[in-house]
């Protein structure tokens, strides 16, 4: 499996994947790459490979982590200054004020 860089690639689904889904892909996946199942010579990369996906089926298994995940992975795919918000409104919505001279220096 080369590197990838959502859970879904990892365990080879859509974002619309049901539990169902994402239960049986974890299934055929662990078949397939468990360290005790592959001859010894591949171990290693098989590992890290089962870790990978052990992580991915964790959270996109369970609804709260996966409504999370799902947040963050739209947050980041989008281009940075793409939002609709303004620069005034996205500072007030980030939590921070506006800067001033005295809180930027370095003491």
């Amino acid at each position: 499996m080369a590197t990838t860089s959502s859970f879904y690639e990892v365990l080879g689904l859509p974002m619309s994947a049901s539990g169902h889904e994402i239960k049986a892909a974890y299934r055929r996946l662990a078949r397939t790459c468990h360290p005790d199942v592959v001859s010894m010579n591949q171990k290693e990369m098989s590992a890290t490979e089962f870790i990978k996906i052990r992580a991915a089926y964790s959270t996109l298994s369970d609804p709260d982590k996966r409504a999370s995940y799902d947040r963050d992975l739209f947050r980041n795919s989008r281009p940075f200054g793409s939002s609709s918000m303004g620069s005034a409104t996205m500072a007030a919505a980030s939590g921070y004020a506006s800067r001033n001279w005295e809180t930027d220096q370095c003491w």
